[in-house]
């Protein structure tokens, strides 16, 4: 009996992700609502980021320039470049901000952006599963409950602001929350000859356009 009111106790601290926008630039929020409360603690989300979709380092960091987001990514050289089977994932960990509307609660959003994906067949899109973010707290002068909370083997700092790692603690007893689906546009494969062909007779043409400008007007 004491188990299982140790565990419903616990199941209060809830966490909710939302995929704001259209097409392949998105902004991914993240709100977390704590079953306690957590006066002087830094509260974070880690977000496991699968390979059909990145943060761009470069766009994180002049967005925390302006104090936009704070964020850390491991690791923090990504190829922006890359489709998505030639990509890693990456590991996101999100700083929270207090919501003044309530107490318990922290939200904070991220760009995110989906890559390219394969040719399909039978289906314009692509499903990306992003996994439901986990809830840390780094707590300085804290206590947190020892029945709800354990360290979390997490080497970040308490903010993006610090270099030195912190002790970051997550929970121990959390509801299932429900995973975001993001559908990527991606190309037929049924399409391909014809896509091949459109493509070397554009280059042919804008090749023989260039060639013909140049013996015209160029210098020799």
């Amino acid at each position: 009996c004491v188990t299982l009111d140790v565990q419903a106790a616990c199941r209060d601290t809830t966490v909710t992700q939302e995929l704001l926008k259209v097409g392949f630039h998105r902004d991914l929020l993240v709100k977390v609502e704590l079953g306690e409360d957590a006066g002087g603690c830094a509260v974070a989300a880690q977000v496991r980021l699968p390979p059909g979709v990145y943060v761009d380092p470069y766009e994180l960091g002049t967005l925390q320039q302006h104090n936009q987001t704070k964020a850390v990514l491991f690791p923090d050289v990504i190829d922006v470049e890359a489709p998505e089977y030639l990509a890693r994932g990456v590991l996101l960990l999100l700083f929270l901000e207090p919501d003044a509307r309530c107490p318990r609660c922290f939200c904070a959003a991220v760009p995110v952006h989906a890559r390219y994906h394969r040719p399909a067949e039978g289906t314009q899109e692509a499903l990306v599963v992003l996994e439901s973010p986990e809830v840390l707290l780094c707590c300085c002068h804290s206590h947190l409950s020892a029945e709800c909370w354990e360290p979390a083997e997490v080497d970040a700092p308490c903010s993006s602001d610090t270099t030195g790692s912190c002790q970051w603690h997550s929970t121990k007893h959390r509801p299932a929350y429900e995973e975001s689906m993001l559908r990527v546009p991606v190309g037929l494969r049924e399409h391909s000859s014809l896509v091949c062909a459109l493509t070397l007779l554009t280059t042919g043409l804008c090749s023989g356009l260039i060639l013909a400008a140049a013996c015209k007007y160029g210098h020799f």
